[in-house]
């Protein structure tokens, strides 16, 4: 079938905008190397979207609608991985995640959750803020306040976790990595709160 020797030969040619990616995904390819960008913390977002969307073009299932069923699910797989590798690619936290995983370190073990006091009172305090947001004259103020002091340590964190990992200090990564899980939720929940204002 000419469709797996497409989707499972290495992506040897260099990407073109043009002619899309002109060249096939290999299932045990990085989300790096599915994108043909370096591996590393530094990701242009925007080159990012446009080699997404070539992609996401050249192996649409649609375009193999006519195909045999094993071609067909095999379309369905590619863009699946596709879609996982850019969602992990462009966000922060998932980025981060990813590139400890590919230097082989465990995510996962509870020892890496951090136990530093002062950053569980930080969770508190911030916590209570956004709790009391609706209470406040002009909650909508608060509220953005409270998103840009938030974004600001966000940022850091994301600093200290490209200097761990540069430096190979992989358990400050992983501390940082720790504290960027909790900072990603309560800006997912600021977003929600915002919402529920503008419904309410």
């Amino acid at each position: 079938m000419w469709l797996w020797g497409k989707f499972s030969r290495l992506v040897l040619r260099p990407f073109n905008a043009k002619t899309q990616s002109d060249g096939p995904l290999n299932f045990s390819s990085n989300f790096f190397e599915i994108f043909s960008i370096p591996s590393g913390w530094h990701v242009d977002l925007a080159d990012l979207d446009v080699r997404y969307r070539a992609l996401q073009q050249e192996f649409h299932p649609d375009r193999y609608a006519t195909k045999s069923d094993v071609e067909k699910r095999l379309a369905v797989q590619t863009a699946s991985l596709i879609n996982q590798a850019f969602e992990t690619l462009k966000t922060p936290l998932k980025r981060a995640q990813y590139l400890l995983e590919l230097n082989d370190i465990d995510i996962d073990k509870d020892t890496h959750i951090t136990t530093d006091s002062q950053f569980l009172m930080q969770q508190i305090e911030l916590r209570e803020t956004l709790a009391g947001v609706v209470g406040k004259t002009d909650p909508w103020a608060e509220l953005e306040k409270l998103r840009t002091h938030v974004e600001a340590i966000y940022q850091n964190l994301q600093s200290e976790f490209f200097e761990g990992l540069s430096a190979k200090i992989f358990d400050s990564a992983l501390t940082a990595v720790a504290k960027m899980q909790f900072f990603s939720k309560l800006l997912n929940e600021i977003e929600q709160l915002e919402a529920d204002l503008e419904g309410s």
